[in-house]
């Protein structure tokens, strides 16, 4: 008796597909080339759905790498399934649409808090042993982007109270992430150039075994808010080799925000940064300023920061944040031209609405810097809370010259023998 054989879409392009497909090394993955499901690379035709073709008989065919060959092709939101990895070649450019309705709304983490927010550019959700790689260019037309979504404070001033309060009451829309790993285990992103990104570029969260290697990332200074790799509540992250200059911190380490970060208490924790350049960006490596979950046991390791990099080494956090910060080590860092080598600021960017302070207020504690070298204009500052001073902080074969010194308040136990600072106006230390 004949049996009767389902065949859904996706499996009669592959069947169709594999006549004219080369044979395959035993062992070797399958390609799924995106141009066999209809992408065009012309830098006009929309692509998602065929990319998205792509991907979803991979993952059901049993895996293997979906490819993007040359070609500059226009996308929205893509969503990377089981199995699935993606390559995308030499002279291969995936770019963002701009038109905002390319992008689902989705569950996910934005700015410390859970909600549904704008999906990425590539999104790889709830997925184990996925890699994207390859010398191609990932680009999210971050300048492109329709107005960012603000309007400029003149316009604003000009506009009645009546008209302020009903702007203010019309859901906002954000701009796509370029990338976001979410709740994910044994990822890897390497190789890769990543242009533009609209709002922040590779968002590492709920991740593990998370592996970021020879990435450069660039974004034009007129970007807001497009950091360069966000790592939030994450555990077991290894970035190395990367080259970042974006229009805010290159890296920041993060925990979730407030109320919302305290009730998810998700720690960002055995983080390794090494053989990193930081050009231009708010901050080389940041701690926060999403503490709410703690951030402990982060090594940042012989590294390079340059290009008026606002703060190479910093810490960020709001007293409504909570956490505690802890266990940080940064150690060979070579600064050139940054215009201060060290901030902790403990009540940073506090402006209206400004939420009220925590139950318990953020720790930060037992940091190390270790032989951290070069040229600042100024050392920095270390600003604790009044009641949640900074403590436990160490310098070691440190050897800077800067400007100005380094303004300290709220501080206790801080070991400065090991800083050795040419400092040309004032005293090296000032302590408020």
């Amino acid at each position: 008796m004949l049996k009767t054989i389902k065949i859904t879409v996706s499996h009669l392009i592959v069947l169709l597909l594999s006549v004219n497909m080369p044979a395959v090394t035993a062992g070797a993955p399958v390609s799924y080339d995106i141009t066999k499901f209809g992408a065009v690379g012309d830098s006009k035709t929309l692509n998602t759905r065929a990319i998205q073709d792509a991907i979803d008989a991979c993952s059901e065919n049993g895996g293997g790498v979906v490819i993007i060959p040359k070609g500059r092709f226009i996308t929205g939101a893509i969503f990377l399934k089981q199995g699935a990895n993606l390559n995308i070649e030499k002279d291969g450019v995936l770019k963002g649409s701009v038109n905002q309705a390319d992008y689902l709304q989705i569950n996910t983490r934005w700015e410390g808090e859970e909600r549904v927010w704008t999906s990425a550019l590539i999104n790889i959700i709830d997925v184990k042993n996925v890699e994207i790689s390859g010398e191609g260019t990932i680009d999210g037309s971050g300048t492109e982007w329709p107005g960012f979504g603000r309007q400029n404070s003149q316009q604003r001033q000009q506009l009645s109270q009546a008209a302020r309060d009903s702007i203010m009451k019309i859901p906002r829309l954000g701009r796509p992430r370029l990338i976001c790993f979410q709740n994910c285990t044994k990822v890897r992103i390497s190789d890769l150039n990543l242009r533009n990104q609209a709002v922040w570029c590779l968002h590492i969260l709920y991740c593990r075994d998370v592996v970021v290697k020879n990435l450069n990332i660039r974004a034009a200074h007129t970007i807001p808010s497009s950091d360069g790799i966000d790592v939030d509540s994450s555990n077991g992250v290894i970035i190395t080799g990367c080259f970042i200059d974006v229009n805010d911190d290159c890296i920041s380490i993060k925990s979730g925000k407030d109320a919302n970060g305290l009730l998810v208490n998700r720690p960002s924790e055995n983080i390794l940064v090494k053989k990193c350049r930081f050009g231009y960006g708010h901050g080389g490596v940041a701690m926060g300023s999403e503490t709410s979950g703690g951030i402990r046991n982060v090594k940042i390791i012989n590294c390079d920061v340059d290009s008026g990099n606002w703060a190479p080494i910093r810490f960020k956090t709001q007293p409504s944040r909570s956490g505690v910060v802890e266990k940080i080590v940064y150690r060979n860092i070579r600064i050139k031209d940054a215009r201060q080598a060290f901030e902790f600021n403990m009540e940073w960017r506090m402006v209206p609405p400004i939420a009220p302070p925590a139950e318990v207020l953020p720790i930060v504690r037992n940091v190390r810097f270790i032989n951290i070298s070069g040229n600042v204009n100024s050392l920095g500052m270390i600003h604790g809370l009044k009641d949640s001073p900074i403590t436990d902080v160490k310098f070691k074969k440190c050897k800077i010259s800067a400007q100005r010194g380094l303004t300290v308040d709220n501080v206790r136990d801080i070991d400065y023998s090991g800083l050795r600072a040419n400092v040309k106006e004032g005293q090296v230390i000032i302590k408020k």
